[in-house]
């Protein structure tokens, strides 16, 4: 429900202008690369969590797959590891989604031209905000625990052996300074690592 939302807010906001133009309107980020290829807009504005692939996976096979397509990140103020996974995704931007609708219009038309935007907010949050100790594979354990997947779970869609998954949930909770799993699901949360 939230997702369809703020994605029917979204076309409307972007809809109200002559110089943008919906091409495509998407419930999964699963379908957005098949879309973007077929269609070929020059933004894809994404959310930052998105059902089947996020917003940042979706980035990353965009630019490898389609690099005139320029990807704009929508995702929370409170989320600054989200401009830097942005960044590493190859995206233009990075914009939270508690921005005015003024400022999204503006922020799709200067991804269009190929500018970088990222909130000036996040971007001090993201600069001040201590740098993640973890590696990817390390935050993505850590993630799918969060969400509440078993370690066997984690295991198999991350094709990996459930001993493989308890190290680097182990390494987690080293790493994080926590005491447990559900304490360094909440400091990495806190910290915007997840």
């Amino acid at each position: 429900m939230q997702f369809t939302l703020m994605r029917a807010g979204l076309v409307s906001v972007l809809s109200c202008t002559d110089d943008i133009e919906i091409v495509a309107e998407l419930a999964c980020g699963d379908q957005a690369v098949r879309a973007a290829q077929e269609l070929s807009p020059d933004v894809a504005v994404l959310g930052a969590t998105l059902p089947g692939s996020d917003g940042f996976a979706v980035a990353v096979t965009l630019h490898a797959t389609l690099p005139s397509c320029h990807s704009l990140i929508i995702g929370g103020r409170r989320d600054p590891s989200g401009v830097r996974r942005a960044v590493a995704a190859q995206a233009t931007g990075f914009v939270a989604r508690e921005a005015t609708p003024d400022h999204i219009m503006e922020a799709v038309r200067r991804a269009a031209r190929g500018g970088k935007v990222i909130d000036p907010d996040l971007a001090f949050a993201a600069l001040s905000a201590p740098q993640n100790p973890l590696t990817s594979r390390e935050t993505d354990t850590l993630r799918m625990a969060a969400e509440g997947a078993t370690t066997a779970e984690i295991a198999e869609r991350l094709c990996l052996s459930v001993g493989t998954v308890r190290n680097y949930l182990s390494r987690s909770i080293t790493k994080t300074g926590a005491r447990n799993r559900v304490d360094a699901i909440r400091i990495a949360s806190g910290a915007g690592w997840l």
